[in-house]
């Protein structure tokens, strides 16, 4: 077959720039080896929601008395909970399985291999080839979970994202070994079920891309819930001992021995870029990623790529916006969409982590601010402030705002609380459209809301707070 475009992966960067592509006319295809949806949708951010939404259900029951509802003993149906999870994510597979039907977007289920530029083979399950031509391909092969040398992923003792969603059965003790968003959502998600987590760090502190102060709140909230938390720390071997494993972890002080039932993996992404074709075709990658320009094109004209396999922020909606860039890239230069889109900006991308509570952060940290060489204005209100927030019972963490304090320039924005996740993209747009902290305090705020904190902080860092 021939096509205008053809996108190989259809993960929420891949089957989004199908899309786009079918509304600007192009005759498309998109190419998948597994489940549409990609691991966002099948073994990522959409199945985790599900299984942390069924430990903040079992916290309210089990909390419910303070608020004055008496609920009875309640416990977690761990097969029940994965089951829950595995509906959820294949529901949405078939949303987007619906989506490729509604724009007429042929689905070529199988490996996606470039052939030559302009051509695609695809391979499928039953090792029967098939090459199509495509005037434009776009790369959108995402990332698969990252493995240390000394900590193998074996699926059963050391395990990665994708086993910890569908475990046979839910462990008494659980090591988890890096605490970036996979990491302390799923320690959160374990330990809340009952398991006893212990967490391994690298760096100083947890959450090491956040704030300072995000970092020093979830762990005093951590250790409240129970949670180990073990920073400056290295799992150095693991080796089975008898149903679990025994992990030697190397800290500042001296090597210590911890056994558990499971180890689980959670130190990174690795991106898919073997087997592609990439070498024949001489297309350019540093650093286990693909080199492309601010509109995805790779050095070889009419080849792009996006979302995990490239520089920059592996996430979902990063990965959905690059897609979109890049097929409006291609619409203009075929006349077929009417300007050249904007490039991203990538210092005003949300980062979102949905432990309990819930991190979301955007722009400069402080220290980050400071070291650019801004003079700042920091303010921070905490939720135990908040009308809301105490009476959802959800009195944890706080909001700090960062302003340049020449031009009062909003540089960045850092949650922890109850559904913070839903308040930053206030702080994403305002920083599109360079808004300064009194535009933001001359907009009225709805009362009473966890958003309107944002507000008390801000009144903060100018010295005019009123509810604090």
């Amino acid at each position: 077959m021939a096509y205008d475009v053809i996108v190989i992966g259809s993960g929420p960067g891949g089957y989004v720039a199908a899309i786009r592509a079918s509304q600007l006319g192009f005759k498309t295809a998109i190419v998948e080896r597994e489940n549409l949806g990609g691991i966002c949708l099948n073994w990522g951010c959409i199945p985790t929601k599900a299984l942390l939404k069924s430990a903040q259900v079992l916290e309210y029951i089990q909390h419910a008395k303070a608020y004055g509802i008496n609920a009875g003993e309640s416990s977690a149906d761990f097969d029940a909970v994965i089951k829950r999870s595995r509906g959820v994510a294949d529901k949405m597979s078939k949303g987007v399985q619906f989506l490729m039907k509604k724009n007429k977007i042929d689905v070529l289920l199988g490996t996606g291999k470039l052939k030559a530029k302009g051509q695609v083979e695809v391979t499928d399950k039953d090792g029967k080839t098939a090459v199509h031509d495509a005037k434009y391909i776009v790369l959108a092969t995402g990332a698969r979970a990252r493995e240390l040398p000394n900590l193998k992923i074996d699926g059963k003792k050391v395990i990665g994202y994708r086993e910890a969603m569908v475990l046979p059965k839910q462990p008494k003790s659980m090591i988890v070994v890096g605490s970036g968003a996979i990491g302390v959502e799923f320690a959160y998600f374990y330990a809340t079920l009952g398991t006893k987590v212990t967490i391994v760090e690298f760096m100083p502190r947890i959450v090491p891309v956040e704030d300072e102060d995000i970092s020093k709140e979830l762990e005093k909230i951590y250790k409240k819930k129970g949670i180990e938390i073990m920073t400056n720390a290295s799992v150095e071997a693991v080796e089975a001992n008898g149903d679990g494993v025994k992990a030697k972890v190397k800290t500042a002080t001296g090597e210590i021995s911890l056994e558990a039932d499971v180890v689980l993996s959670a130190v990174g992404i690795q991106a898919n870029i073997e087997n592609l074709g990439l070498e024949a075709l001489g297309i350019k990658t540093d650093k286990g990623r693909v080199l492309v320009d601010k509109y995805y094109q790779t050095n070889v004209p009419g080849i792009y790529a996006i979302g995990d396999m490239v520089p920059g922020q592996a996430l979902a909606h990063v990965a959905s916006k690059e897609g979109i860039v890049c097929i409006e890239a291609i619409g203009y230069n075929e006349k077929k969409y009417a300007h050249k889109p904007e490039p991203i900006d990538y210092m005003n991308i949300p980062g979102c982590t949905y432990c309990a509570p819930e991190i979301a952060s955007v722009g400069y940290t402080e220290k980050a601010a400071k070291e650019a060489g801004y003079e700042v204005k920091v303010g921070k209100f905490p939720f135990s402030a908040s009308g809301k927030a105490t009476a959802a019972g959800a009195p944890e963490g706080f909001i700090k705002v960062i302003f340049d304090a020449k031009y009062g320039e909003w540089l960045g924005t850092h949650m922890i609380g109850a559904n913070v996740t839903e308040i930053i993209a206030q702080t994403v747009t305002a920083r599109k459209l360079e808004t300064t902290y009194q535009e933001v305090l001359d907009s009225i705020h709805p009362h009473p809301t966890m958003s309107e904190s944002v507000k008390d902080a801000i009144e903060v860092a100018y010295g005019e707070a009123i509810h604090l």
